[in-house]
């Protein structure tokens, strides 16, 4: 058993602290019970273990025994456990696991022989596991009593921090302000803006964002590239450079390999790619932290980093991650708790969805209620648990992303109900990391900020009966198979999940593998983005021969209705993207031939993010986007998703930076696009807060510019309308 006396809550007035005190010794008290009660329980069961003399007593005397020794096995743990703790911490983990049960089962033998009268007695071997059974109980009981007492939670963390500054001998933190940025993966400008406005009859989604947009920070949208998805926007944010990252995954022909960026072998790749591109370690390379993320940004403290969890060097080591979280056995049981509500609650929406009839609707069987519950509880948990110690540790900078309601909204719908709960479950996490950086050793600003958002709309193989494979294939002359296999997810959660199991990474699937030439081409879904590559031609294939080799594909493809666009390669005319009835927009001089821009629906950036990603040395073939629905900003998912991004078209396309009014504005009015430009306002605010004040900035692409300049190993931003 351990007796945790939490102390009183934060400064807020007589009432305030009186309760948490109440509170506090209330749980103590329940903790006490349960563990007098357990101890009667085990006393009743095993013969080896007793509570009374051998003449017996009476059960008064028997319960005044047991409750004693609970509560003096209790002040063992509370005052000799953390000595105990600190030796060990050299012990390696296999032999400390072992040595726990032991050494609680000797706390145990000295509480029973303190107990007056010497009524209690165990065998050796008893007490392992009379001490292992009341550790359990009493831990799962005060965890639950406290499961939503976040402010006893964030107190522990903070004298945690504090001892382990002590021990580790570090000074004072600076008193210059640490940064903190949280990455609400998935959560776009417009979506953000309803939760924290909410409406007259509604109050906000996400009151304690709400609290920021509308007092100390101010919002700002900005435009994805193309594609719009984690691993190109993430990588850009963080290392400065999303060069030559055309999707979610893509099929590289030198390597003759499928590259998937969510993967420990695809993110390291592309992590080490951009280090190559910038020269420059990352954003996070200077006293930072990197949490939950796809890459580190050049962090030396690392923990459930996709682009790192291959390694198995010192600055990876799971004590970093998980083991460093769940080795708590209060953080064990409030995660667990949570975790299996979340996955039942999955199991449930699920079948009201299917009982409704709710339309559009993707498969939600299978491992997904736990890929969901890891997502939007142990991910989540894991990664604000590290923030919080960065923050009580006065790290400079820290990066998380909290992967929960993209990985829902795939599912459910960017606005579906099972998302909404999940963004306020996400407000909860920002208030707790918002409440810490009140007590830290130095002050924090807290960015918000986001990598994309998400579109909504039924799957093209829903909304057409095909997927984009088999139209691929019957454009080819191909035959199609009657048998149409489900698309593996692009949502990060499943990758990093697999990640934290140290699992191997899943082998080939069906649309991942290099086919022979006579399988014909490889096609690919990243969102409502589609690539076809044609594996065995040596680089990119020009309009001209796909024209020659399949004369039906091209016009197959842009005149179906639910494709808005193709990007080829004319060996005359450069990059040329290709619409229905014959419209084709020539990117390098503007020219728009045979009808209407098929770029005019998917907004005024358009032509420059095609443009950008036409340039890449690892460009598909052919590249699709799905038609997008003027009014409403839907799309088709080529993958089974009825929330989707990766292409152009709709929301997908616009996330937003929620920052502090001390920084210097992102912008001075103009637009801000591309992942890379993000990278150097992220550079200017930590530059502002190494410097202690705000770098005045009269025009954003000044600002920008200075940035730059301060920065001269940093990667130039790639070229974007201002």
């Amino acid at each position: 058993m351990r007796l945790r006396i939490f102390p009183p809550a934060l400064p807020g007035g007589t009432p305030r602290r009186l309760r948490s005190f109440g509170a506090a010794v209330l749980r103590v008290l329940a903790v006490w019970l349960v563990s007098t009660l357990t101890l009667l329980a085990l006393a009743g069961i095993l013969p080896d273990f007793r509570l009374q003399s051998p003449d017996g007593d009476s059960a008064t005397f028997i319960a005044t025994t047991a409750a004693i020794g609970a509560g003096v096995f209790g002040l063992l743990g509370a005052v000799v456990w953390p000595v105990l703790v600190r030796a060990l911490l050299l012990v390696p983990a296999l032999v400390l696991g072992t040595l726990v049960f032991f050494l609680n089962g000797s706390l145990l033998w000295l509480a029973l022989s303190l107990v007056p009268y010497g009524r209690g007695s165990a065998e050796p071997g008893t007490a392992v596991v009379v001490a292992a059974v009341m550790s359990a109980a009493s831990s799962a009981t005060g965890t639950a009593l406290a499961v939503r007492d976040d402010g006893a939670y964030r107190r522990r963390l903070a004298r945690l921090t504090g001892r382990r500054r002590r021990r580790e001998g570090l000074g004072p933190a600076p008193r210059t302000p640490g940064t903190v940025f949280v990455q609400l993966d998935g959560v776009g400008h417009d979506l953000l803006r309803e939760a924290v406005t909410g409406s007259e009859s509604q109050p906000p989604l996400m009151p304690a964002v709400a609290e920021m947009y509308g007092s100390t920070h101010r919002l700002t949208p900005w435009r994805t590239d193309w594609p719009s998805q984690t691993g190109a926007s993430q990588l850009g944010i963080l290392h400065g450079s999303n060069k030559d990252v055309p999707a979610f995954r893509w099929y590289e022909k030198e390597s003759g390999e499928v590259l998937i960026s969510n993967r420990p072998s695809g993110a390291a790749e592309l992590q080490r790619r951009a280090v190559e591109e910038t020269g420059d370690r990352g954003l996070l390379a200077v006293d930072g932290a990197s949490r939950g993320n796809l890459f580190s940004g050049g962090a030396s403290q690392v923990a459930l980093v996709v682009s790192v969890a291959a390694r198995r060097d010192r600055e990876n080591r799971s004590r970093a991650g998980y083991f460093a979280y769940f080795s708590d056995p209060a953080n064990a049981t409030r995660t667990a708790v949570s975790f299996v509500a979340e996955a039942v609650r999955e199991l449930i929406q699920a079948k009201r969805s299917r009982m409704r009839g709710d339309r559009p609707r993707v498969p939600r069987g299978g491992l997904y209620p736990l890929i969901r519950a890891f997502a939007t509880v142990v991910q989540r948990d894991v990664v604000v648990a590290a923030v919080l110690g960065d923050v009580f540790s006065g790290r400079s900078a820290v990066f998380a992303d909290l992967v929960g309601y993209d990985e829902v909204a795939h599912h459910s719908g960017p606005r579906g109900g099972d998302a909404r709960q999940v963004l306020r479950k996400l407000d909860r996490s920002v208030a707790l990391i918002a409440k810490a950086a009140q007590r830290a050793p130095r002050p924090y600003r807290i960015v918000l900020l986001s990598d994309h958002g998400q579109s909504a709309g039924e799957t093209f193989r829903a909304s057409y009966g095909l997927t984009l494979e088999d139209l691929v294939r019957a454009g080819c002359g191909l035959p199609v198979s009657r048998r149409v296999g489900r698309t593996p997810s692009g949502a990060e959660a499943r990758a990093a999940a697999r990640a934290a199991l140290h699992r191997p990474e899943e082998g080939p699937q069906s649309e991942e593998r290099t086919p022979s030439r006579s399988e014909g081409p490889l096609v690919l879904a990243s969102g409502n983005l589609g690539l076809v590559s044609f594996p065995d031609v040596p680089g990119r294939m020009s309009r001209e021969q796909v024209d020659k080799r399949h004369p039906a594909l091209l016009r197959t493809l842009a005149d179906h209705p639910g494709i808005g666009f193709l990007l080829v390669h004319s060996d005359r005319y450069g990059p040329v993207v290709l619409g229905g009835g014959g419209a084709e927009h020539r990117l390098d001089t503007g020219e728009i031939t045979g009808g209407p821009d098929p770029l005019a629906p998917f907004g005024p950036g358009a032509a420059d993010a095609v443009r950008r990603s036409a340039g890449f040395r690892n460009v598909p073939d052919i590249v699709i986007n799905s038609v997008v629905d003027p009014g409403t900003g839907a799309v088709h998912a080529f993958e089974q998703q009825i929330g989707s991004h990766g292409g152009l078209g709709g929301e997908q396309n616009e996330a937003f930076l929620l920052s502090p009014r001390e920084l210097s504005a992102p912008t001075d009015g103009e637009e801000l696009v591309g992942a890379e430009r993000v990278h150097l306002v992220l550079r200017r605010w930590l530059n502002e807060a190494a410097a202690g004040s705000p770098v005045p900035a009269t025009r954003a692409a000044d600002a920008l510019e200075a940035a730059d300049r301060e920065l001269p190993s940093a990667h130039p931003p790639a070229a974007h309308p201002a």
